[in-house]
């Protein structure tokens, strides 16, 4: 019986040995699905701010072309897939003549961004963009 005594304690190291490994691995794929999930989100939230910058640079291009004015204002939306992204516009215009013509030319520029800047979910696009009245 002694003989027997002596090896009860030995498969308890393997099997703790194993019981860790198994555990770090879980806590690897854990982790890494949660990076997958947050790319994606990311990825998701880039698009919908370079489509909210694009709205504002089509709202400029509007109120330059059709309205005459060109201006600066900032735009909270609040509608559909865009709703929580601000967009901040810019728009400078000079004039210019040829022969008996002139011609406005405006550049435009649009800065959409979501949450506040230095959070893990902050995100931002700037586009910038050149119209004119010539037909």
């Amino acid at each position: 019986m002694t003989g027997h005594g002596k090896q009860t304690g030995f498969s308890l190291v393997p099997a703790l040995f194993l019981l860790v490994v198994l555990a770090a691995l879980g806590a690897v794929a854990v982790r890494l699905s949660a990076v997958e999930h947050q790319t994606v989100v990311l990825a998701l939230q880039s698009s919908r701010a370079y489509a909210a910058a694009q709205a504002g640079i089509e709202w400029s291009a509007y109120q330059a072309l059709v309205n005459g004015s060109c201006g600066n204002s900032s735009v909270a939306l609040t509608e559909g897939g865009l709703s929580g992204f601000n967009v901040d516009t810019t728009c400078s215009s000079t004039t210019h003549s040829e022969g008996s013509a002139t011609t406005s030319v405006y550049v435009l520029e649009a800065f959409a961004y979501s949450g506040l800047y230095g959070a893990p979910d902050y995100v931002s696009r700037r586009i910038r963009s050149t119209v004119t009245d010539a037909s």
